[in-house]
């Protein structure tokens, strides 16, 4: 294949791109038919730098034919997606021979799709908790890492390799998760002495799968080390453990905090950032999570929030500080929900937080796509 690097020009708004799109690795970024609806999102992928085959390339601009629409791609549906292949390819991994192709293919999509919409994926984890818990999780924090990794201008290839070491930091124990995260009593010592072992046990099955990145594999091996020694299972110290290790650990402690379980509620979200912060002061490093909630906010997008005139509503994006964020209002000041979602600036008085809620405290029913549009369609 010839390759052409595109420009501006070459994508329109609006319109079903009439090309699979590459990146400068040569690898499938986004299929023909994919729709770009914004400017942002144009120079997201331009920084990428996106080529097409040139031949293709060439065929189109001679051919007056507008391509067929297809389903539109979103946000919301790489997510899923990226999910349901995660499962499949860990739970499959013995009988796999391009391992490593495969989890950097899906590391891949879940960097596109949080460059292209960083709002919606980090939504999708308060928003779009269904489906098998294990795999969730993982593609959970590797949203987190990426945001985090982006925020300390990190290169795309670490980014992506960070993503690939998220995706796959539980692989040795995916299927006991799904029976761990229905437990409501304490674990066995057997069950300790599993969780205990996973980062060895995980790194061992992707180098027997092919899997010879040493930053990947030592991202893995040290994403349950603390600060003060105390974590597993090298008991290693801050300035021993990658800074890239670190950024999953708290990304994986936040994920799990905000996820439901059989036995307990989600932690609220600003509370599950407040218990990193406050109970881990000698576990975790600090600056990092200064940064977490520079980045997240300290209401994470997702987050079910009643506004000082009584409307109720949930975070749809960051504002101008920290504690101001943007939130779509679903529930007017007197109970009744709203025709559609209202955009409302928390800085202003009137519109201010009250109160963070639980889901169960939020009673109407509403999609992704309303808040965002077709960028979070399911």
């Amino acid at each position: 294949m010839s390759n052409k690097r595109i420009s501006m020009s070459d994508i329109v708004l609006g319109q079903p791109l009439q090309w699979d799109i590459y990146g400068n690795d040569g690898n499938l970024l986004l299929r023909k038919g994919f729709v770009v609806n914004s400017s942002h999102q144009v120079e997201v992928l331009i920084e990428r730098g996106l080529y097409v085959d040139s031949d293709k390339l060439d065929q189109s601009s001679r051919d007056k034919k507008i391509p067929k629409v297809v389903e539109l791609p979103s946000v919301v549906r790489i997510v899923t997606d990226v999910r349901a292949d995660l499962r499949t390819l860990s739970y499959n991994l013995v009988a796999e021979t391009e391992a490593r192709s495969k989890f950097l293919a899906l590391a891949k999509q879940i960097v596109v799709a949080t460059f292209l919409d960083t709002d919606v994926a980090l939504g999708c984890i308060l928003l779009h908790q269904e489906g098998n818990y294990s795999a969730r999780h993982c593609v959970d924090t590797a949203i987190v890492a990426i945001v985090i990794a982006r925020a300390l201008k990190k290169s795309e290839e670490e980014i992506t390799m960070l993503a690939a070491a998220a995706l796959t930091m539980n692989l040795s124990m995916l299927r006991q998760q799904e029976r761990l995260q229905e437990k409501s009593d304490g674990l066995s010592a057997e069950e300790q002495e599993l969780i205990y072992r996973h980062p060895q046990e995980t790194v061992e099955q992707l180098m027997a799968a092919g899997v010879k990145d040493e930053a990947w594999l030592s991202w893995i091996l040290a994403h349950h080390e603390n600060e003060d020694g105390s974590g597993y299972p090298l008991k290693k110290r801050g300035p021993e453990t990658p800074q890239n290790a670190k950024i999953i650990s708290i990304a994986d402690r936040y994920c799990a905090r905000v996820c439901a379980r059989s036995y307990r509620k989600s932690l609220l979200p600003n509370a599950a950032l407040r218990d990193i912060l406050i109970g881990g002061k000698t576990t975790v490093d600090l600056m990092l999570v200064t940064l977490f909630i520079r980045e997240l906010g300290t209401y994470p997008i997702g987050t079910f929030v009643k506004l000082e005139n009584g409307e109720i509503g949930v975070v749809t994006s960051k504002g101008a500080t920290t504690t101001t964020p943007y939130v779509h209002s679903l529930i007017g000041p007197r109970g009744a929900p709203l025709t559609m979602p209202i955009k409302r600036d928390t800085q202003k008085p009137l519109h201010a937080i009250r109160e963070v809620l639980h889901r169960d405290q939020v009673p109407i029913r509403f999609t992704m796509r309303q808040l965002w549009g077709e960028i979070a369609a399911q």
